[in-house]
């Protein structure tokens, strides 16, 4: 017999109630009697939270966890999950998400996104990981600390190694030197997770920080302004995504003899509003 959905598996809660309700569909159940059960007035009020039209109050979201016959734990992670989601500034989130953290079968069901937030959540981890491949490289916190730009913590270097190897992307060879795994860490299409936002935000700092940093042989930074439709703008998107594979890809023909680690940034995002079609002339 089909189970409904765990809401626990979902960092997303307008997902899980567009899942909750194709379950209950199939039992019959309407949207009108969805939002009845929830002891809402208007039958389409949840279609439109669904559809992303919609938010929910705290008070009405744990009405309408208790509508999907959600229980105590899941009453309080549907809550936890809409503050969550809903959050409009950066800390508000953060505070959000630790608290989905404290739900241990979520941590459980959330392993491999919570390693990969390890990995992401200090900018010289996956740094440290490159550094590594490197036949110069030596085991030692002092020198990887003197090699990074900018420059760590000894501590924080020693961590770190600590770190890649209880993730399993560091191992120790028959000679008992670090290696990186063939396992690959990917940020993935899109930044889902804080840690990830986070990573992002400070490798755009480094960007911004490399034009006075670094001659100009050593680094590339240049940019495009365009004028595009939204065709085009997903176009966009795709050739972007595609080249960042295409270098993941083509990554031993880079290799040669890996002396410098480098950060490449790929950013596209808007310069203005959507603007509505209008008649030129004057106003």
């Amino acid at each position: 017999m089909a189970q409904p959905p765990d809401v626990l598996a979902f960092l997303d809660y307008r997902a899980y109630l567009r899942a909750y309700f194709a379950f209950a569909q199939e039992r019959g159940l309407s949207h009108r009697g969805l939002a009845r059960r929830a002891g809402l007035r208007s039958p389409s009020f949840l279609k439109s939270v669904m559809e992303g039209n919609k938010t929910l109050a705290a008070k009405t979201a744990a009405r309408v966890a208790r509508a999907c016959r959600l229980e105590a734990e899941g009453v309080e992670y549907f809550v936890c999950l809409v503050a969550f989601n809903q959050a409009r500034d950066a800390d508000t989130k953060r505070v959000a998400y630790e608290r989905l953290q404290t739900f241990g079968r979520w941590r459980r069901i959330h392993a491999l996104d919570l390693a990969r937030d390890e990995y992401f959540s200090c900018w010289y981890l996956p740094a440290i990981r490159e550094l590594v491949a490197s036949e110069a490289f030596v085991e030692d916190p002092r020198w990887i600390a003197k090699q990074l730009r900018p420059r760590v913590k000894v501590p924080e270097a020693r961590k770190a190694l600590r770190t890649l190897e209880s993730l399993g992307l560091l191992q120790r060879d028959d000679e008992g030197r670090l290696r990186q795994t063939d396992t690959s860490v990917s940020s993935g299409l899109e930044t889902g997770s804080l840690q990830l936002a986070r990573y992002h935000r400070t490798m755009m700092a480094r960007a911004s920080e490399a034009i006075d940093t670094f001659a100009r042989e050593e680094r590339d930074l240049g940019s495009l302004t365009l004028c595009v439709d939204d065709e085009a703008l997903a176009r966009l998107k795709r050739r972007l995504q595609e080249f960042r594979r295409e270098l993941l890809l083509d990554e031993p023909s880079l290799a040669g003899r890996r002396n410098r680690v480098v950060q490449i940034n790929l950013q596209m995002f808007p310069l203005s509003a959507a603007l509505d079609e209008a008649p030129r002339g004057k106003a």
